[in-house]
């Protein structure tokens, strides 16, 4: 976890950890206004509304956020039940746990600006049970 100094409510980490907690796992898209520049919102928007709606019990544990300079990387493990559409594959019923995630944040004006990330989603494919 972030330093304590770190994790002031401007921070930068402190603004991923927003992003975990009140959208991801919360589900509260709105605060995307207050998290992302403009130009940006409607991209995240995008890709997190339906992925919500695909696993509405997502669960995200941050395992580290490393901050320097105006990037925050960080590394995710994430879990959730297959409860809607998700990928052109009907719900499974099925869950996945602890998914690998890492993600590289790029804030401009306090706000994120750019965010770029690999996730292990084969291997959510194989716990989902739509891969062989």
């Amino acid at each position: 976890m972030p330093a304590a100094d770190d994790t002031a409510p401007s921070s930068p980490a402190a603004v991923v950890i927003r992003l975990v907690e009140e959208v991801l796992v919360g589900g509260d898209l709105k605060a995307l206004d207050q998290l992302y520049t403009p130009s940006l919102t409607a991209v995240a928007r995008r890709w997190i509304a339906p992925f919500r709606a695909s696993f509405p019990n997502m669960s995200m544990e941050i395992v580290q956020l490393v901050h320097e300079g105006d990037t925050v990387a960080a590394r995710f493990r994430c879990s959730g039940t297959h409860l809607g559409d998700w990928h052109g594959n009907a719900p499974t019923g099925r869950r996945f746990e602890n998914i690998d995630e890492v993600y590289f944040f790029t804030f401009r004006d306090g706000v994120i600006a750019n965010a770029w990330g690999i996730e292990d989603t084969l291997e959510r494919f194989h716990q989902l049970g739509l891969s062989s």
